[in-house]
Protein backbone atom coordinates (compact mmCIF):
# COMPACT_ATOMS: atom_id res chain seq x y z
CA UNK A 1 0.00 0.00 0.00
CA UNK A 2 1.80 3.82 -1.21
CA UNK A 3 -0.48 5.94 0.75
CA UNK A 4 -2.40 4.36 3.44
CA UNK A 5 -5.21 6.58 4.71
CA UNK A 6 -8.71 6.86 5.98
CA UNK A 7 -12.05 8.97 5.06
CA UNK A 8 -14.92 9.29 7.39
CA UNK A 9 -18.48 10.63 5.61
CA UNK A 10 -22.22 10.96 5.67
CA UNK A 11 -24.62 12.80 3.75
CA UNK A 12 -28.22 12.60 4.98
CA UNK A 13 -30.49 12.29 2.19
CA UNK A 14 -34.00 10.18 0.94
CA UNK A 15 -33.25 7.19 -0.63
CA UNK A 16 -35.94 4.94 -1.92
CA UNK A 17 -34.05 1.55 -2.33
CA UNK A 18 -31.33 1.47 0.54
CA UNK A 19 -30.78 -2.44 -0.65
CA UNK A 20 -29.88 -1.70 -3.75
CA UNK A 21 -27.17 1.34 -2.46
CA UNK A 22 -25.91 -1.98 -0.04
CA UNK A 23 -25.10 -4.19 -3.23
CA UNK A 24 -23.48 -1.37 -4.91
CA UNK A 25 -21.17 0.11 -2.10
CA UNK A 26 -20.48 -3.53 -1.06
CA UNK A 27 -19.09 -4.35 -4.60
CA UNK A 28 -17.65 -0.68 -5.03
CA UNK A 29 -15.60 -1.41 -1.65
CA UNK A 30 -13.98 -4.86 -2.80
CA UNK A 31 -12.99 -4.36 -6.31
CA UNK A 32 -11.17 -1.32 -4.37
CA UNK A 33 -9.83 -3.10 -1.59
CA UNK A 34 -10.96 -0.80 0.90
CA UNK A 35 -12.06 -2.13 4.50
CA UNK A 36 -14.46 0.22 6.93
CA UNK A 37 -17.75 0.27 8.08
CA UNK A 38 -20.79 1.70 6.10
CA UNK A 39 -24.49 2.09 7.44
CA UNK A 40 -27.19 2.82 5.24
CA UNK A 41 -30.83 3.27 5.87
CA UNK A 42 -33.76 5.66 4.30
CA UNK A 43 -32.24 8.55 5.90
CA UNK A 44 -28.92 8.39 4.10
CA UNK A 45 -25.22 7.41 4.57
CA UNK A 46 -22.87 7.11 6.85
CA UNK A 47 -19.12 5.37 6.17
CA UNK A 48 -15.68 5.28 7.46
CA UNK A 49 -12.98 3.34 5.10
CA UNK A 50 -9.48 2.86 5.22
CA UNK A 51 -7.43 2.20 2.08
CA UNK A 52 -4.52 3.42 0.10
CA UNK A 53 -5.20 7.00 -1.36
CA UNK A 54 -5.66 6.68 -4.46
CA UNK A 55 -8.33 3.43 -4.34
CA UNK A 56 -9.93 6.42 -1.62
CA UNK A 57 -10.47 8.78 -4.52
CA UNK A 58 -11.70 6.14 -7.17
CA UNK A 59 -14.30 5.42 -4.21
CA UNK A 60 -15.05 8.70 -3.98
CA UNK A 61 -15.55 9.55 -7.47
CA UNK A 62 -17.54 6.92 -7.92
CA UNK A 63 -19.94 7.05 -5.08
CA UNK A 64 -20.16 11.10 -6.03
CA UNK A 65 -22.28 9.68 -9.01
CA UNK A 66 -24.77 9.05 -7.47
CA UNK A 67 -27.19 11.87 -7.70
CA UNK A 68 -28.10 11.85 -3.78
CA UNK A 69 -24.39 11.91 -3.29
CA UNK A 70 -22.83 14.30 -5.23
CA UNK A 71 -22.61 17.32 -2.20
CA UNK A 72 -20.94 14.03 0.17
CA UNK A 73 -18.17 16.00 2.09
CA UNK A 74 -15.47 13.62 3.00
CA UNK A 75 -12.77 13.95 5.44
CA UNK A 76 -9.43 12.48 5.16
CA UNK A 77 -6.92 11.45 8.13
CA UNK A 78 -3.38 9.24 8.01
CA UNK A 79 -4.02 5.66 8.50
CA UNK A 80 -1.96 2.53 9.10
CA UNK A 81 -2.66 0.44 6.15
CA UNK A 82 -4.18 -1.78 8.85
CA UNK A 83 -7.37 0.60 10.38
CA UNK A 84 -10.12 -1.90 9.92
CA UNK A 85 -10.14 -5.93 9.66
CA UNK A 86 -13.08 -6.00 7.49
CA UNK A 87 -15.99 -4.25 5.35
CA UNK A 88 -19.06 -4.15 6.82
CA UNK A 89 -21.79 -3.06 4.74
CA UNK A 90 -25.22 -2.73 6.67
CA UNK A 91 -29.31 -1.66 6.37
CA UNK A 92 -29.98 0.10 9.53
CA UNK A 93 -33.55 2.32 10.56
CA UNK A 94 -31.50 5.08 11.50
CA UNK A 95 -28.04 6.11 10.31
CA UNK A 96 -27.44 6.91 14.22
CA UNK A 97 -28.97 4.95 16.63
CA UNK A 98 -30.62 7.19 18.99
CA UNK A 99 -33.87 4.94 19.02
CA UNK A 100 -36.78 6.77 17.39
CA UNK A 101 -36.34 6.34 13.20
CA UNK A 102 -39.61 8.36 12.46
CA UNK A 103 -38.92 11.16 14.35
CA UNK A 104 -35.71 12.54 11.92
CA UNK A 105 -36.91 13.69 8.96
CA UNK A 106 -34.73 14.38 5.82
CA UNK A 107 -35.01 15.97 2.28
CA UNK A 108 -32.52 16.74 -0.17
CA UNK A 109 -30.92 19.27 1.93
CA UNK A 110 -30.48 17.16 4.77
CA UNK A 111 -32.03 16.50 7.82
CA UNK A 112 -35.05 18.79 8.46
CA UNK A 113 -35.25 21.24 11.45
CA UNK A 114 -31.50 20.46 12.40
CA UNK A 115 -29.02 23.18 14.05
CA UNK A 116 -26.92 25.71 11.61
CA UNK A 117 -23.82 24.60 10.49
CA UNK A 118 -21.01 26.79 11.50
CA UNK A 119 -17.41 26.27 9.78
CA UNK A 120 -14.38 26.46 12.33
CA UNK A 121 -14.11 29.67 12.03
CA UNK A 122 -17.54 30.66 12.24
CA UNK A 123 -17.27 28.68 16.15
CA UNK A 124 -14.78 31.08 17.18
CA UNK A 125 -16.25 34.04 15.88
CA UNK A 126 -19.59 32.74 17.87
CA UNK A 127 -17.45 32.22 20.93
CA UNK A 128 -15.54 36.08 20.47
CA UNK A 129 -18.78 37.51 20.06
CA UNK A 130 -20.71 35.90 22.89
CA UNK A 131 -18.05 34.59 25.25
CA UNK A 132 -19.00 32.17 28.07
CA UNK A 133 -22.52 32.15 27.07
CA UNK A 134 -21.66 29.98 24.56
CA UNK A 135 -22.04 26.45 25.90
CA UNK A 136 -20.47 23.07 23.95
CA UNK A 137 -22.57 20.16 24.50
CA UNK A 138 -21.26 17.10 23.51
CA UNK A 139 -22.93 14.63 21.21
CA UNK A 140 -20.50 11.11 21.74
CA UNK A 141 -20.59 8.96 24.34
CA UNK A 142 -19.10 10.19 27.68
CA UNK A 143 -16.22 8.06 27.64
CA UNK A 144 -14.67 9.75 24.56
CA UNK A 145 -14.90 13.11 26.27
CA UNK A 146 -11.79 11.61 28.43
CA UNK A 147 -9.61 12.23 26.21
CA UNK A 148 -10.45 15.30 24.32
CA UNK A 149 -13.38 17.86 24.35
CA UNK A 150 -14.03 21.63 23.87
CA UNK A 151 -12.78 23.84 27.05
CA UNK A 152 -15.90 24.12 29.22
CA UNK A 153 -18.10 21.52 27.61
CA UNK A 154 -20.91 20.03 28.80
CA UNK A 155 -20.55 16.19 28.52
CA UNK A 156 -23.72 14.19 29.21
CA UNK A 157 -24.50 10.80 30.91
CA UNK A 158 -23.90 8.98 27.90
CA UNK A 159 -22.92 5.36 27.05
CA UNK A 160 -24.44 4.79 23.36
CA UNK A 161 -26.01 7.48 21.54
CA UNK A 162 -29.62 6.09 22.89
CA UNK A 163 -29.14 7.73 26.05
CA UNK A 164 -29.68 11.60 24.85
CA UNK A 165 -33.08 12.07 24.44
CA UNK A 166 -33.59 10.75 28.09
CA UNK A 167 -30.72 12.62 29.47
CA UNK A 168 -32.14 15.72 27.45
CA UNK A 169 -35.75 15.48 28.73
CA UNK A 170 -34.44 14.78 32.42
CA UNK A 171 -34.58 18.43 32.88
CA UNK A 172 -31.05 18.82 33.89
CA UNK A 173 -30.41 20.92 30.98
CA UNK A 174 -33.29 23.00 30.82
CA UNK A 175 -31.40 26.23 32.48
CA UNK A 176 -29.41 26.36 28.74
CA UNK A 177 -32.34 26.22 26.70
CA UNK A 178 -31.96 30.63 25.89
CA UNK A 179 -28.18 30.05 25.46
CA UNK A 180 -26.50 29.48 22.03
CA UNK A 181 -25.79 25.93 21.98
CA UNK A 182 -22.67 24.43 19.89
CA UNK A 183 -23.08 20.31 19.46
CA UNK A 184 -19.89 18.53 18.08
CA UNK A 185 -18.94 15.14 17.66
CA UNK A 186 -16.29 13.24 15.54
CA UNK A 187 -17.57 13.68 11.94
CA UNK A 188 -20.73 15.86 12.23
CA UNK A 189 -23.59 12.95 11.99
CA UNK A 190 -24.02 12.41 15.47
CA UNK A 191 -24.64 16.36 16.21
CA UNK A 192 -26.58 16.51 13.43
CA UNK A 193 -29.58 14.44 14.65
CA UNK A 194 -29.02 15.64 18.32
CA UNK A 195 -29.35 19.34 17.02
CA UNK A 196 -32.37 18.24 15.26
CA UNK A 197 -33.70 16.90 18.62
CA UNK A 198 -32.80 19.84 21.25
CA UNK A 199 -34.85 21.86 19.22
CA UNK A 200 -37.95 20.03 19.15
CA UNK A 201 -37.39 19.94 22.82
CA UNK A 202 -37.06 24.20 23.30
CA UNK A 203 -33.40 25.02 22.67
CA UNK A 204 -33.79 27.98 20.78
CA UNK A 205 -30.42 28.90 19.28
CA UNK A 206 -28.53 25.82 18.73
CA UNK A 207 -25.28 25.11 16.45
CA UNK A 208 -23.17 22.22 15.27
CA UNK A 209 -19.74 22.20 14.04
CA UNK A 210 -19.90 21.06 10.03
CA UNK A 211 -17.45 18.37 9.59
CA UNK A 212 -17.21 17.39 13.61
CA UNK A 213 -13.97 17.76 15.87
CA UNK A 214 -12.54 16.34 12.34
CA UNK A 215 -12.58 19.13 10.31
CA UNK A 216 -12.28 21.70 13.57
CA UNK A 217 -8.98 20.07 14.34
CA UNK A 218 -7.45 20.01 11.09
CA UNK A 219 -8.10 23.70 10.95
CA UNK A 220 -6.84 25.05 14.22
CA UNK A 221 -5.16 21.83 15.72
CA UNK A 222 -4.67 22.33 19.59
CA UNK A 223 -4.05 26.33 18.80
CA UNK A 224 -8.03 27.25 19.47
CA UNK A 225 -10.69 26.04 21.73
CA UNK A 226 -10.00 21.92 20.92
CA UNK A 227 -8.10 20.43 23.80
CA UNK A 228 -6.85 16.75 23.92
CA UNK A 229 -7.22 13.38 21.64
CA UNK A 230 -10.01 12.00 18.99
CA UNK A 231 -11.41 9.33 19.76
CA UNK A 232 -11.51 7.23 16.47
CA UNK A 233 -13.22 3.94 15.82
CA UNK A 234 -10.96 2.03 13.74
CA UNK A 235 -8.19 0.35 15.07
CA UNK A 236 -5.73 3.58 14.98
CA UNK A 237 -8.04 4.45 18.66
CA UNK A 238 -6.96 8.03 18.48
CA UNK A 239 -5.74 11.02 16.64
CA UNK A 240 -3.68 13.62 18.26
CA UNK A 241 -4.17 17.23 16.09
CA UNK A 242 -0.48 18.41 16.38
CA UNK A 243 2.46 17.86 18.44
CA UNK A 244 1.39 20.15 21.05
CA UNK A 245 -2.14 17.78 22.32
CA UNK A 246 -2.26 17.82 25.79
CA UNK A 247 -3.16 14.56 27.64
CA UNK A 248 -6.17 15.24 29.23
CA UNK A 249 -6.97 11.63 29.93
CA UNK A 250 -5.64 9.44 33.34
CA UNK A 251 -4.93 5.68 32.97
CA UNK A 252 -7.29 3.67 35.02
CA UNK A 253 -4.63 1.88 36.08
CA UNK A 254 -1.82 4.25 37.61
CA UNK A 255 -3.74 7.88 37.17
CA UNK A 256 -0.61 8.49 34.56
CA UNK A 257 -1.25 10.99 31.86
CA UNK A 258 -3.30 8.96 28.24
CA UNK A 259 -4.64 9.57 25.41
CA UNK A 260 -5.97 6.57 24.08
CA UNK A 261 -8.36 3.56 25.25
CA UNK A 262 -7.11 -0.33 24.59
CA UNK A 263 -9.11 -3.35 24.32
CA UNK A 264 -9.58 -5.53 26.59
CA UNK A 265 -7.01 -8.97 24.92
CA UNK A 266 -9.73 -11.36 26.94
CA UNK A 267 -12.24 -12.50 23.99
CA UNK A 268 -15.35 -12.13 24.11
CA UNK A 269 -14.70 -8.85 26.65
CA UNK A 270 -12.95 -6.48 24.32
CA UNK A 271 -14.26 -3.87 26.99
CA UNK A 272 -12.22 -0.17 26.09
CA UNK A 273 -10.22 0.81 29.07
CA UNK A 274 -8.19 4.19 29.43
CA UNK A 275 -4.28 3.50 29.98
CA UNK A 276 -1.00 4.92 29.47
CA UNK A 277 1.66 2.97 26.97
CA UNK A 278 3.22 1.21 30.63
CA UNK A 279 -0.17 -0.04 31.67
CA UNK A 280 -1.12 -1.38 28.47
CA UNK A 281 2.03 -3.20 28.04
CA UNK A 282 1.19 -5.09 30.30
CA UNK A 283 -2.21 -5.66 30.15
CA UNK A 284 -1.55 -8.99 28.03
CA UNK A 285 -0.35 -10.39 31.69
CA UNK A 286 -3.35 -9.49 33.56
CA UNK A 287 -7.07 -11.18 34.12
CA UNK A 288 -9.48 -9.70 33.04
CA UNK A 289 -12.06 -7.96 35.40
CA UNK A 290 -14.57 -6.24 33.18
CA UNK A 291 -17.93 -7.51 32.83
CA UNK A 292 -18.20 -10.29 29.96
CA UNK A 293 -19.74 -8.24 26.90
CA UNK A 294 -18.76 -8.21 23.12
CA UNK A 295 -17.83 -3.68 22.82
CA UNK A 296 -20.55 -2.87 19.32
CA UNK A 297 -19.02 -0.40 17.03
CA UNK A 298 -21.96 -0.19 14.71
CA UNK A 299 -23.81 3.06 16.03
CA UNK A 300 -20.36 4.60 16.01
CA UNK A 301 -19.03 5.88 13.30
CA UNK A 302 -19.34 9.96 13.42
Amino acid sequence: MNQPKVILYYIFTPLADPAAIKIWQKNLCQSLNLKGRITISPHGINGTLGGDMNDLKKYIRQTRSYEGFAKMKFKWSDGTGNDFPKLSVKIRPELVAFGNPDEIKVDKNGVIGGGKHLRPEQVDELVAKHGDDVVFFDGRNSFEAEIGRFKNAVVPNTATTRDFVNEIESGKYDHLKDKPIVTYCTGGIRCEVLSSVMKTRGFKEVYQIDGGIATYGKEFGDDSLWEGALHTFDNRMSLMFSKKSKLIGKCKKCNSPANRFYDCPKVPCNALTLLCIKCAEKMNDEICKHPQRKYSKAELIG
